[in-house]
């Protein structure tokens, strides 16, 4: 097949019998099909079957597939321009590539470069040399002074009594809090929504910066696990990646010396990821300083661990007056206003 004739066809997250083309193609190549991907592009052969496709996600490209047969052909590097070229013209000009290590060349001779990676495992790269740099530089303006710099990654799907009491202990033990929002909008509640309830909900607070959403902070939600088929390796990677990232290009610029978590007794991943920390945020393997996990225990409610997932169910039930008892008066009044007026 000669590359300068390859016809890429595009299949739409609407097309369902396209979709199931390209499922079964990745089923043949080891992949699962991965969310929240707005379009495939496609190859055929001579007979009408699939031979490559790779999915555009929002700033991210995802589910690279090559048969076997046709490596060799140049398929790999047409297919990586090709890919960009539709994610500009989709209007993502940020992206963002997690993908296995032995296809890092074909991104790398189309302008990406790495970032971060499990090895053996999965490469994480993007497609500017200086982003991340001016990320950093961003970041390291906003240092403050203090021999103890306390960070909490955050997602408050919605912000509750229990985060604001996270937030509280840890301010109690530093001279400076950052506090980062997961920017995703893979929540109940939107991005929008959340950072606002956070900053509406520790305005009297202060040695606190509330950092808004960025891409190196990286949620489970949008890490990709189409080519890693064991759950356990996918938390694996998703933990030591995020938190490599966080050691070596976040914390250094803001000095940041700690990392408080909550203690999560029902929920077996977070906990796990909270164990993952202790050990990625200070192992000799990084090049980076070491950053100190703190641990604080839960706030409960009568006897009841405070979590996000029963302010939920309370709303889904509309018990507004269970809830109460559960979130700061801030995320109550924007509750009512939302969903109890939006019910009458």
């Amino acid at each position: 097949m000669d590359s300068a004739q390859y016809d890429f066809e595009r299949i739409y997250a609407g097309n369902l019998e396209g979709i199931r083309e390209v499922t079964d193609f990745l089923h043949r190549n080891d992949l699962n099909i991965d969310d929240f991907i707005e379009v495939f592009l496609v190859l055929r052969n001579g007979k009408g079957e699939i031979i490559a496709c790779g999915g555009i996600a929002p700033g991210v490209i995802k589910c690279v597939a090559i048969d076997d047969s046709c490596r060799g052909q140049g398929i790999a590097l047409t297919l990586a321009s090709s890919l960009i070229q539709l994610a500009a013209e989709l209007g993502y000009h940020h992206l963002f590539i997690y993908t296995k290590p032995e296809n890092e060349p074909f991104f790398t001779d189309c302008g990406f470069y790495p970032i971060a990676a499990v090895p053996g495992r999965v490469v994480l790269l993007e497609n500017s040399p200086v982003r991340l740099k001016q990320y950093q530089a961003r970041l390291a303006a906003l240092k403050q002074p203090g021999g103890r710099i306390g960070s909490i990654v955050m997602n408050a799907n919605p912000f509750t009594n229990s985060h604001l009491y996270l937030i509280e202990n840890a301010l109690a033990q530093c001279d400076w809090l950052h506090l980062f929002v997961v920017g995703e909008d893979k929540s109940q509640f939107s991005y929008a929504d959340r950072l606002a309830l956070i900053k509406a909900g520790t305005a009297h607070l202060s040695r606190l910066t509330v950092h808004e959403g960025s891409p190196y902070i990286i949620s489970r939600a949008t890490f990709p696990c189409y080519f890693l088929k064991q759950e356990s390796i996918v938390h694996q990677c998703h933990m030591e990646l995020d938190l490599s990232i966080f050691r070596i290009y976040i914390a250094p610029p803001l000095g940041i010396t700690h990392r408080f978590v909550g203690n999560e007794p029902n929920c077996v991943i977070t906990n796990y990821y909270n164990k993952q920390m202790r050990i990625w945020l200070k192992s000799p393997e990084i090049n980076a300083p070491p950053i100190e996990v703190v641990q604080i225990q839960r706030l409960e409610y009568q006897n009841d661990v405070i979590s996000a997932t029963k302010v939920r169910k309370w709303l889904g039930e509309g018990d507004f007056e269970t809830l109460r008892h559960y979130v700061p008066d801030s995320t109550y009044r924007f509750l009512i206003n939302k969903y109890e007026k939006a019910s009458v």
